[in-house]
């Protein structure tokens, strides 16, 4: 009897101490998907925005008698990300088209120009220590990605256009106690090749960049510094793009001139600082100086600089104001441009010039405007006139930078007009916001002198208006 009642109690104990030991693992397990689900994240977010424009004179000026233009452009995007340990992803697909420009009855583009569909983004970020170290950020960042650092004027994601700016790179990040270190590169090809690593930087169906250059970049290299003080922000960038080497070959009869890809290429270099700093509790400035030197698109020897500064002053709680200049080099007008002369126009890179030189793209943007250069005088008012609603009104007066020619042997006047931007932001909700916009701009003749804008019989009195509603749902979003 004592051994049946001892088999009885050990039976009990093994019983139970399974059952224990099921509930520990249990309880283990759920720790870790709890643990787990706190560090992995899925995002699943989108964004729809159209934006109907009035141009009546917008990027360049029109003749006397031309009507204005109306369209309506749309921008959409589904954007998922996913964080996991030491890893990230990130992927963006993006349609921008105009309203009606497919017939819409059929399911395909009417022509193959018109397809707007493609992949903004498309990334992974490894991280190259653990969560448990000392170092806040270290890590690379590969694939199609938007670059944008400090205020955008020569890096930024130029988020004005519908499509926006990406590139193809991979970028090593750092960022401990206030310091931000990012080193990054990037190497174009047209396509899969087995000899050779020719590129082809310019497309004759739409032209590269959006700062009038034409030319795509076949690889850059590119060091930034930064460091978060109690004043206000410091940082240094060195940029470097290269570009393809090519020579002109003249054939035929008549004889007909043609670009020739070769190996080689011409390199750029951009070099500069940024500050944003607090003089007071009310008083900010912020600017750069950028230098350029090496050798352009073309190969020319580079030698322009790009000056700004703008100040901003706090008048009560709701009201700031400010002047400011930019200066960006450029070429004398009256010389004769040779193999051997130096161009001395800056490029502001791969930045957005819509921030900076007026709403109605003048300025280095899709429309060229000569090689004088810019000066550009302006002063900015901007009312938070409730959480929701702010009101901006920007003004500015550029000038060329440099001398321009009549084309017969004198001078033009440099000052070339003065533009009057308004805006208005109202955010609905934190999701659904409206924009809206009017411009109106003061050409001078020599605007529309054959050294700047080229267009004759010109209307001197340009105008802009646009309305765009902007949503942007985040569809895991807890009601």
């Amino acid at each position: 009897m004592s051994k049946l009642t001892n088999l009885i109690v050990n039976q009990k104990e093994s019983i139970l101490n399974s059952k224990i030991t099921r509930v520990i693992v249990l309880g283990c397990a759920v720790a870790f998907l709890g643990n787990y689900e706190a560090k992995a994240q899925f995002t699943l977010t989108g964004q729809v925005r159209p934006r109907v424009e009035v141009r009546a004179g917008q990027g360049t000026l029109q003749q006397d008698g031309d009507k204005a233009a109306i369209f309506t452009s749309q921008r959409t995007r589904l954007s998922a990300g996913y964080s996991g340990y030491r890893f990230k992803l990130f992927t963006t697909l993006q349609d921008v088209r105009v309203w009606g420009q497919d017939a819409s009855s059929i399911n395909r583009t009417t022509t193959e120009a018109n397809n707007g569909i493609l992949l903004h983004e498309a990334w992974a970020e490894i991280s190259l220590v653990d969560t448990l170290s000392t170092i806040q950020n270290l890590s690379v960042k590969a694939g199609r990605q938007e670059i944008s650092y400090d205020d955008q004027k020569v890096l930024g994601g130029l988020d004005w256009l519908q499509q926006a700016r990406r590139h193809d790179a991979i970028i090593l990040k750092y960022a401990n106690k206030g310091w931000i270190a990012d080193i990054g590169a990037a190497f174009n090809q047209n396509k899969e090749l087995n000899t050779g690593t020719i590129y082809n930087g310019t497309n004759p169906a739409y032209g590269a960049g959006t700062n009038g250059i034409g030319t795509m970049y076949k690889s850059f290299q590119y060091a930034y510094i930064g460091k978060k003080f109690f004043f206000g922000d410091l940082s240094f960038l060195f940029f470097k793009d290269d570009f393809n080497k090519y020579t002109n070959v003249t054939a035929g009869t008549p004889p007909v001139t043609t670009k020739v890809n070769g190996e080689g290429v011409w390199s750029r270099n951009t070099t500069g600082i940024y500050y944003n700093v607090n003089a007071t509790r009310k008083l900010n400035f912020m600017g750069s100086y950028y230098y350029q030197g090496g050798h352009d698109k073309d190969g020319r020897s580079l030698n322009a600089n790009l000056f700004s500064i703008t100040s901003t002053y706090q008048i009560g709680r709701k009201l700031f104001v400010g002047p400011g200049v930019d200066y960006l080099s450029g070429d004398d007008g009256t010389k004769a441009v040779t193999a051997d002369s130096k161009n001395n126009r800056f490029d502001p890179l791969y930045g957005t010039p819509h921030k900076f030189w007026g709403s109605m793209d003048y300025f280095y943007a899709a429309n060229g405007f000569g090689k004088q250069g810019l000066l550009n005088y302006f002063f900015k008012i901007k009312y938070n006139a409730k959480d929701n609603l702010t009101l901006a009104l920007d003004v500015h007066g550029f000038e060329s930078a440099n001398t321009l020619s009549n084309g017969a042997g004198g001078e033009l006047n440099s000052y070339l007009g003065t533009e009057l931007d308004l805006t208005v932001k109202y955010s609905l909700t934190k999701m659904i916001n409206i924009e809206g916009g009017y411009s109106i701009m003061k050409a001078t003749n020599s605007m529309a002198s054959a050294a700047v804008k080229n267009v004759a019989n010109a209307d001197l009195t340009p105008q802009f208006a646009y309305i765009m509603l902007n949503i942007k749902p985040n569809f895991l979003a807890k009601k």
